[in-house]
C-alpha cells in the first residue's frame, strides 16, 4: 500500500538507496491521489442563501441540477470525493472505470476511493488491459444519454484522469470499435506518442475531441482534469471530450502516413477521415465549458523532491515533459549518470572522458528536445551546491517502446532494464571503472500502478545488475530484443527489483528517479 514515510533526516541516509527511491516514488503519489485533490479544488458554500458549487473561485447556484460523468483510471476515487462534496445536491452521475478496480481498491482497503453503497453515481466497468471494449462502450453510451438529456439550467460535473480514452469509446458510424482499437493497437506498435494516438481517437469519436460538451449543450459543463499527458494539454487528456480539438483532419494523414498505415485502413475509417461523415452538434466556441487540471506529474515530482531534501540529498527536478523511444531515453539517463559521476562526485580526473560523456548528453538533450529540460543549469547546481551530499535527480513523463518481440513488459521495465545494461556497458569498457566508486539506482514507474499488461508499476536497477545477471545465466540483450523486460525481472533474483504498488487509483504518468552516492559515504 501507497502509504506515508516511516523515516526521517540524515539519520535515514544509511538506508538502501532502493529502499529511498521507493520512499520518494510512494510519496510522490500519495500527493496526488484523487480525493485530497477533488477536495482541494472544489468547495460546497451553503451559508448564503442559495447552496453554491465553487470552483477556482467561479460559483455555480445548485437548484437540484448537478449531473456527474466521468472516465479514467482515477475517477472511481474522485467521484467518490465528489460524492461526500456534493451529498444531496447531486442527482445522478454514470462514471466508466478500469475492469476490476472496484473488487482491487475493496481487497487493498481503500474504501475511500469506493462510493457509498447507496450512490446516486452509476460505477460502469470496462476497458480490461486499457483496452477499449464493450463494457467500455455501454459506458460511453450511458454517459451521452445523460449529457444529452441535459438542458440550459442543468450543470454537469465531468471528472476526467489517464486511461480515459479507452473508457470512453464511442466511435462514429461506419466505424466499429474493433476497426478503431486496430488502428490505435497498430500505432502504438509502431511507436506512436499518446499526442499522436490520442489525435487519431479524436478523428473518430462522437464524444472525444469536445463530443460531449457538444452532446451537453447547453448545459453549463465543469471538467476537473487529472493531467497524464506532458505538458497537460487539455485536448489531448483522454482525447479532450470538453475540449475543442486544435488537430485536423490533415493532422491524421500526417500520422498515418509517418508510420506507414495509410494502406492498412478499413474503409469506414476511409469514409470518416475523409469528411464524409458530417460533426455533430453545436456549438464551436464552447462557452458553456469550464476545464480545470487539478493534478499532474509535476505536483507528484515537487512532492518527491521534499521528500528527498528531508533525508539529506541534493535533490534537482529535471524535467516532467521526458519522452521519446524508450532506448533513446536510456542512453540519456545512463550519460547523465556518467557525467554526474565524473563531475560532481569527483571520481575520476579525466577530463577528456569527462568532455566526451557531456558532448554525447548534449546530442541527445537536442535529438530528443525534451521541454523544460536544462541539464547543463543542473549540473551546474549540483557542482556548485554538493559537498558530500548524496544526489536525487528527478523526472517524469511518458516514453514510448517500439516493439519488436512478443515478450511482456511495459515501457518502465523496460527502460530501467535498458539503463542497466547503458551503465554495464559503460563501466566494462577501459575508462568506466569509476563507476564502481559510486552507488547507483534508478527507479522508473507508472504513478497508476501498472506498467503495460504487468500487476507491476516498473523497476529498480544498479550499475551492478547486469553483470549479476549474467553470472546468473540470464541474457540481458535477448530479454529487451523481445521487449520481455517483466520476465526477467520477475525472474531474476525472484522479482526484488520489480515495482509493486498495486493500482494506486490515480495517474500522472511516469516517475524516474536517479540516485548517487559516492561509496562509503
Amino acid at each position: 500500500m501507497l502509504g506515508q514515510p516511516t523515516t526521517s533526516g540524515a539519520s535515514s541516509l544509511s538506508m538502501a538507496l532502493r529502499e529511498h527511491g521507493l520512499h520518494f516514488f510512494r510519496s510522490a503519489v500519495g500527493t496526488i491521489l484523487p480525493g485530497p485533490m477533488l477536495k482541494r479544488a472544489l468547495v460546497l458554500e451553503t451559508t448564503t442563501g442559495c447552496p453554491r458549487l465553487v470552483l477556482r473561485d467561479q460559483p455555480f447556484e445548485l437548484k437540484r441540477n448537478l449531473y456527474l460523468v466521468g472516465f479514467g483510471k482515477a475517477v472511481l476515487g474522485m467521484a467518490a470525493a465528489a460524492e461526500d462534496i456534493l451529498g444531496e445536491h447531486l442527482v445522478r452521475g454514470v462514471i466508466s472505470v478500469p475492469h476490476g478496480i472496484q473488487e482491487t481498491l475493496q481487497y487493498r482497503g481503500l474504501r475511500e476511493m469506493l462510493l457509498k453503497p447507496q450512490s446516486r453515481i452509476l460505477a460502469m466497468e470496462g476497458a480490461k488491459n486499457n483496452l477499449p471494449d464493450r463494457d467500455a462502450l455501454k459506458a460511453a453510451s450511458a454517459i451521452q444519454d445523460l449529457a444529452e438529456g441535459l438542458t440550459a439550467e442543468d450543470l454537469l460535473l465531468v471528472l476526467i484522469s489517464g486511461g480515459g480514452s479507452a473508457l470512453l469509446p464511442a466511435p462514429i458510424p461506419p466505424v466499429t470499435l474493433e476497426e478503431k482499437a486496430t488502428i490505435t493497437r497498430l500505432l502504438a506498435s509502431k511507436g506512436a506518442t499518446i499526442q499522436e494516438l490520442n489525435t487519431l481517437r479524436k478523428a473518430l469519436s462522437l464524444l472525444k475531441g469536445g463530443g460531449l460538451a457538444r452532446f451537453a449543450y447547453p448545459a453549463q459543463v465543469l471538467s476537473l482534469i487529472l493531467s497524464d499527458v506532458i505538458g497537460d494539454p487539455l485536448d489531448i487528456i483522454a482525447s479532450g471530450p470538453t475540449v475543442a480539438s486544435s488537430h485536423s483532419i490533415q493532422d491524421c494523414f500526417q500520422i498515418l502516413t509517418k508510420y506507414n498505415l495509410l494502406n492498412d485502413l478499413p474503409e469506414s475509417v476511409q469514409t470518416v477521415l475523409s469528411g464524409s461523415v458530417t460533426e455533430h452538434g453545436t456549438p464551436q466556441d464552447f462557452h458553456h465549458v469550464c476545464n480545470v487540471v487539478i493534478g499532474s506529474n509535476r505536483l507528484a515530482l515537487e512532492e518527491a523532491k521534499r521528500q528527498a531534501e528531508n533525508l539529506g540529498y541534493l535533490s534537482v527536478l529535471l524535467s516532467d515533459g521526458v519522452c521519446g523511444e524508450v532506448s533513446t531515453v536510456a542512453q540519456l539517463y545512463s550519460l547523465l549518470i556518467q557525467l554526474v559521476c565524473l563531475s560532481t562526485i569527483r571520481v575520476s580526473r579525466n577530463d577528456s572522458l569527462k568532455d566526451k560523456v557531456r558532448g554525447a548528453l548534449s546530442n541527445l538533450v537536442e535529438e530528443l528536445a525534451i521541454p523544460r529540460l536544462d541539464l547543463m543549469d543542473a549540473l551546474k547546481t549540483l557542482q556548485e551546491s554538493h559537498g558530500d551530499m548524496p544526489i536525487c535527480l528527478l523526472a517524469g513523463g511518458e516514453t514510448t517502446v517500439h516493439l519488436q518481440g512478443k515478450g511482456k513488459g511495459g515501457r518502465n521495465q523496460e527502460l530501467a532494464l535498458r539503463v542497466a545494461l547503458e551503465l554495464h556497458k559503460a563501466k566494462s569498457t577501459a575508462e568506466g571503472n569509476y563507476l564502481e566508486r559510486c552507488e547507483v539506482a534508478f527507479l522508473s514507474g507508472g504513478t497508476d500502478g501498472q506498467d503495460g499488461p504487468t500487476e507491476a508499476a516498473g523497476a529498480f536497477c544498479s550499475q551492478a545488475l547486469v553483470e549479476e545477471a549474467e553470472q546468473e545465466g540470464f541474457i540481458v540483450e535477448d530479454f529487451l530484443s523481445n521487449n520481455d523486460s517483466y520476465t526477467f525481472f520477475s525472474q531474476f533474483q525472484s522479482g526484488r527489483h520489480l515495482l509493486m504498488t498495486g493500482l494506486t487509483g490515480t495517474n500522472v504518468m511516469d516517475i524516474h528517479t536517479v540516485l548517487i552516492r559516492a561509496k562509503g559515504s
